[in-house]
């Protein structure tokens, strides 16, 4: 893990010839969605062959994403996921024959009980903070609210920080993505997700095997990933949240967004060993 810039540049300058050896042997890949697989809001095409690759070549991806559920569902029958969890790890849609499974961290009746504490911490921020807009992927969401910051809109530091200090005011688990400030109410992380996606799709547990999953990601929101992941990897444009971080990812790609998440699947492709 980096924890100092200074670690940062020899990283960069080891990533090429460090990751095929250290990823020799990954069981799969979780990995994060916008700016990681994607770029300006589309999948980014080097990403989208690699994971074709990795589906032929048998390694298991899940995709963990902030974006709300109803942005994702058509999005699991295009691309060849194992599964894709929306909203920090609130609802999962798993492959059912033709269509998907949802499956929810929490169950109905909480979830109605936290939907008018959604509406109000998301009235509160639009009404203090100055030029904040609700994401505009909104009405597809059902267990968290999003402010965005980079997508369409644009919000500085301070006022990122405003709406993050409200969401926690209003006892909302508070996280900022690349392009989004995402908040929920409930325990649920991307991390607890990976953890029910294993349980849920193989009947096992990730804690004995969380040292041979890798897990890939670009933001500020992914460094709970990246501590508990020893196959951690962030691509190249994770760099633009330097002086947010503080905890790093064990590599960087050289490349950004898809090419960088391309240079992982090959890694991981080339030390199967089989």
């Amino acid at each position: 893990m980096i924890d100092r810039p200074a670690e940062l540049s020899i990283i960069l300058s080891q990533a090429v010839d460090l990751v095929p050896a250290a990823l020799h042997g990954s069981l799969g890949l979780f990995t994060d969605i916008d700016d990681t697989l994607t770029a300006e809001g589309r999948i980014d095409p080097p990403a989208a062959a690699a994971l074709a690759e990795l589906r032929a070549a048998g390694v298991p991806v899940i995709a963990i994403t902030g974006r709300p559920l109803g942005w994702c569902l058509p999005l699991l029958g295009a691309w060849p996921l194992d599964a894709m969890v929306a909203e920090n790890g609130g609802a999962a849609l798993i492959p059912d024959g033709d269509g998907a499974r949802i499956e929810f961290a929490q169950p109905a009746a909480e979830r109605v009980r936290n939907a008018e504490r959604l509406r109000a911490a998301a009235a509160r921020v639009l009404r203090e903070v100055p030029g904040a807009t609700l994401a505009r992927d909104s009405d597809g969401r059902v267990t968290d609210i999003a402010v965005d910051h980079s997508e369409f809109a644009r919000l500085d530091e301070a006022q990122i920080q405003a709406v993050v200090r409200l969401m926690q005011e209003e006892g909302l688990t508070a996280t900022v993505s690349s392009i989004h400030v995402n908040g929920w109410i409930g325990t649920h992380t991307k991390l607890s997700a990976a953890h029910w996606m294993l349980r849920r799709l193989y009947g096992r547990e990730l804690a004995p095997e969380i040292g041979r999953w890798v897990y890939v990601g670009d933001s500020t929101n992914d460094q709970l990933m990246f501590g508990a992941f020893e196959r951690s990897v962030g691509v190249a444009n994770l760099r633009r949240f330097a002086a947010q971080l503080h905890t790093w990812p064990r590599w960087i790609t050289r490349g950004e967004r898809g090419a960088g998440f391309a240079e992982v699947a090959r890694a991981v492709i080339a030390g199967l060993g089989r």
